[in-house]
């Protein structure tokens, strides 16, 4: 019960000079008795206006349980939130109250602080913070929010799905017609986007060029599939910019989840990494927690082989390769091992790919141009002088494009006094296609140290002639599937065929991969390819066992 009693004129006086609204209330036979308001008070609308001793009753319904419990307590004070009014004219306070003395017969002055403007601007923020301001759509915080409030109100057994699209050639757009029409695209695949989803699904921008959506599933994979047929539909129609007509393709990453069983945040992970299957494939692909965990391997390995590299636990084997005609052992090619700290000897099929892709394959490849020149200058002490034969050394197209190879093997030659006829590098055809004209300034340069340039694993690339014509290519290596299994098979024989038929008309001498017999060797002698290795001469060898081979032709 509340009631209203005549201000006393101590009350008035207590709580006129405050600058904040502020009441004196009185507990008195189960009802709280309301002394006086100040001025502040009526002005912020908390009090009557015309009678200051007459508190608008809304309010004291608002707080009068919390003022009769303060009040009938031993509490000294005590404060807390209040949100008055409608929802259009919310006001927020921060309520404090007082109790005037233990003896003051359960009187206290209530204060209100006004905190409506604060909270209001934090509110605001926050939405800025959470929103993307181009689309207007929730940014990757406000996704991942908005995505845990639904599944906080979500029933029992409830399943969803996150969709991460990803713009294909975005950049593009914003290279050739400029960021405002980069910008105006996004507006409208934003609004496309949106166009086809229902009311209770969710669409973020979380990227540049990518959109995630948050998406209740009864059928599972099935209306999965009929959501990334309608975005595709969608973005199918061109769009008009700046005077162009603009098709967009996308990539779907899709990644399924439970309530309460998996992290939305791992989900969304999950879905980006799909994306990444999907720009391969052409079509949405759904996360597949075996291609997660290749993934999350092979980024340790890149961190295993990163400190393997700087703490020099690498070494190279050494391949023999020999003269098919009169059996005499011209090269060794030198190829990367790598034991790890635990013993675990990692196949080059599995490090390689990884340092291409970490970018590792640069220092990686520095350091094997160097450890070869380092043993060949070593084999030539051991041997009283020239040893006879040259190192063959990989280079990868990643490599070649960010590094300077030619001024690398030169100081490396210098500091060993080798001259570079002793070497042959070795690049793959897909080194050729990156940057044509850079990659042939590079290999013009190499030639200009008197290095042998052969071209890897041909046949299995893209086989433009045109370069074999213009670049200064000194063999050919023939890739080893062609010559696996050759004299059961007349398809390969012809492709061998043609190749060294190619290679003599170009002047060019050629190196087989892959013989694992005496015969094969006899048989590629016969049909004109000049160099010939593979296991049925000898595995790949360390250092020591190739130097032991190569003294023991000596004699």
């Amino acid at each position: 019960m509340f009631g209203i009693i005549p201000s006393t004129d101590v009350s008035a006086r207590l709580i006129g000079l405050l600058p904040i609204p502020a009441m004196v209330v009185r507990a008195k036979d189960g009802a709280i008795l309301v002394e006086a308001t100040n001025t502040a008070c009526r002005e912020a609308g908390l009090a009557n206006a015309n009678d200051q001793q007459v508190p608008r009753l809304p309010l004291l319904d608002a707080i009068g349980a919390r003022i009769g419990a303060f009040v009938e307590s031993d509490r000294l004070s005590e404060d807390f939130p209040l949100q008055f009014g409608s929802s259009v004219e919310c006001r927020h306070f921060r309520v404090a109250m007082a109790r005037l003395s233990r003896n003051a017969e359960g009187r206290c002055v209530v204060t209100f602080v006004d905190q409506t403007a604060e909270l209001r601007t934090e509110d605001n923020l926050r939405r800025e913070m959470l929103t993307d301001s181009l689309t207007g759509l929730p940014n990757r915080a406000g996704f991942s929010e908005r995505t845990e409030q639904l599944l906080e109100a979500a029933a029992p057994g409830f399943r969803y799905a996150i969709l991460m699209v990803n713009l294909d050639r975005f950049s593009r757009v914003n290279a050739c017609l400029g960021s405002m029409s980069g910008d105006e695209l996004l507006i409208t695949v934003a609004r496309r986007l949106k166009g086809i989803l229902r009311a209770n699904d969710v669409l973020a921008r979380t990227g540049g060029d990518e959109f995630a959506i948050f998406l209740a599933v009864e059928e599972g994979g099935n209306d999965v599939a009929h959501v990334t047929k309608r975005i595709s539909s969608a973005l199918a129609t061109p769009f008009r910019l700046s005077g162009y007509e603009i098709c967009v393709s996308c990539s779907i990453g899709v990644a399924f989840g439970a309530r309460r069983v998996d992290d939305p945040e791992d989900l969304i992970r999950h879905a980006q990494f799909s994306v990444k299957r999907s720009k391969s494939s052409g079509h949405a692909e759904a996360y597949q927690p075996q291609a997660f965990d290749i993934a999350r391997e092979q980024f340790g390995m890149e961190t295993a082989l990163r400190r393997a590299i700087d703490r020099g636990q690498l070494r190279l084997n050494y391949q023999p390769i020999y003269d098919l005609a009169s059996g005499r052992l011209v090269s060794f090619e030198a190829l990367a091992r790598w034991r790890d700290e635990d013993g675990v000897e990692h196949l080059p099929s599995a490090f390689i790919p990884v340092a291409e892709e970490s970018g590792l394959i640069v220092p990686l490849g520095r350091w094997a141009i160097r450890e070869a020149v380092r043993t060949l200058a070593g084999w030539d002490a051991q041997f009283g002088g020239d040893c006879g034969v040259k190192i063959a050394v990989n280079l990868s197209a990643i490599q070649l494009q960010r590094d300077g190879i030619a001024p690398l093997l030169q100081s490396a030659l210098i500091a060993h006094n080798l001259p570079g006829s002793r070497f042959t590098l070795e690049l793959t055809e897909s080194a050729l296609v990156t940057d044509p004209d850079r990659i042939a300034g590079i290999m013009h340069a190499l030639k200009g140290l008197g290095t042998t340039i052969a071209m890897d694993d041909f046949g299995t690339g893209y086989s433009n002639l045109a370069y074999l014509q213009k670049l200064p290519i000194d063999i050919l290596k023939i890739d080893r599937s062609f010559v696996t299994g050759m004299l059961v098979d007349r398809d390969k024989v012809a492709i061998v065929r043609a190749i060294l038929s190619l290679s003599q008309a170009l002047g060019m001498q050629t190196t087989a991969e892959g013989i694992e017999t005496n015969e094969l060797a006899q048989t590629l002698a016969a049909l004109g390819c000049t160099y010939g290795q593979g296991f049925a001469y000898a595995k790949p060898l360390e250092v020591d066992d190739a130097y032991a081979l190569l003294e023991s032709r000596r004699h």
